[in-house]
């Protein structure tokens, strides 16, 4: 069976399920398509429907009988989050993975789109990553759980091409942020935390803020706006065997990244670093030839994204997840 195929734009008035519509990237898909036109979006929160339950799921895809699926649904937490509880990460994701992949490959599902993590690559994987270096050395110890379930499900796609020819396809974005992130202070990731660490020592005229590491990693930041983007992109233009790197192609220190929320915010206090606290991987910078060759390139620059996010959680305190 051949892993290439031929790809063309969806049909706008297919059923579309959005697994993950209420979270951080889910939210920003269901936006994008419906801004393209998309009519039958379907979506259930978890209260509705329990990824993790395998039979309430095939119950699902039997009733809707989606064409399309972006797989965004994911437990998701930021180093410590993800250092602490190993079990969960893992466990669940698979879980939630193995549910809806099995039963959009038993009811004929006819375009996927799963989502990971530029996690999945080694901890000490050449600058910028390439899609091929994934499995090809050791994973950041503090994330390996989560990172595994997600290796999976990019060998589950492929697979499923392979054996069914299932015009199925893998995305692996960087770093997200963006209006409905988690800004809690225990599951959430580096800048929605800077987000909110920065905003309550300004609002509180907190001398001092603290934060975990040296400050000295580099990272990639993609709206994720941009990533819904590239999405429909995807499914629109790509089918191929390998999943496909999304990102901006730039990364910034977390010093810098701490600067430009504290500018942002207002915060003219001083900021120290704890360098007994993990710093995780050193440089994580993804090499984006492969989509932008595909003819997609981000368009919100991160100082922009930054103060969009921050005006945005401001206007949202009273709701966002924390």
């Amino acid at each position: 069976m051949s892993d290439s195929f031929a790809a063309r734009p969806l049909d706008r008035g297919a059923p579309f399920y959005v697994a993950g519509h209420r979270g951080l990237v889910g939210s920003s898909v269901w936006r994008k398509l419906e801004s393209a036109g998309f009519s039958r979006l379907l979506g259930q929160t978890s209260a509705e429907l329990d990824l993790r339950d395998r039979e309430a799921v095939f119950d699902f895809f039997a009733r809707e009988k989606p064409t399309n699926v972006i797989l965004a649904a994911a437990k998701v937490g930021g180093i410590a989050a993800n250092s602490t509880f190993l079990v969960d990460f893992l466990s669940e994701n698979l879980r939630i993975q193995v549910n809806v992949l099995d039963a959009a490959l038993a009811h004929g599902v006819e375009r996927l789109l799963f989502l990971g993590s530029s996690c999945i690559y080694p901890k000490l994987a050449p600058q910028p990553i390439k899609e091929e270096y994934l499995l090809t050395g050791h994973l950041e110890p503090t994330n390996d759980a989560y990172a595994i379930a997600k290796i999976a499900g990019i060998l589950h796609v492929q697979a499923a091409r392979r054996q069914h020819g299932r015009s199925w396809i893998s995305a692996m974005p960087t770093n997200l942020y963006g209006p409905g992130d988690n800004f809690s202070p225990r599951g959430s990731h580096v800048l929605p935390a800077l987000v909110r660490r920065y905003d309550e020592a300004q609002s509180s005229a907190v001398p001092l803020v603290v934060n975990w590491g040296s400050g000295n990693p580099r990272r990639e930041f993609l709206h994720v706006d941009d990533l819904a983007s590239a999405c429909l992109h995807l499914l629109d233009n790509y089918d191929g065997a390998s999943h496909v790197n999304v990102g901006t192609g730039e990364d910034h220190t977390i010093r810098e990244i701490a600067s430009m929320v504290a500018d942002e915010v207002g915060y003219t206090g001083e900021t120290r670093w704890d360098t007994s606290k993990p710093d995780g991987t050193m440089q994580k910078l993804l090499d984006v030839s492969m989509i932008r060759e595909l003819g997609w390139r981000p368009t919100i620059g991160l100082r922009e994204g930054i103060a969009s996010t921050v005006s945005w959680y401001r206007d949202n305190i009273g709701a966002v997840r924390t």
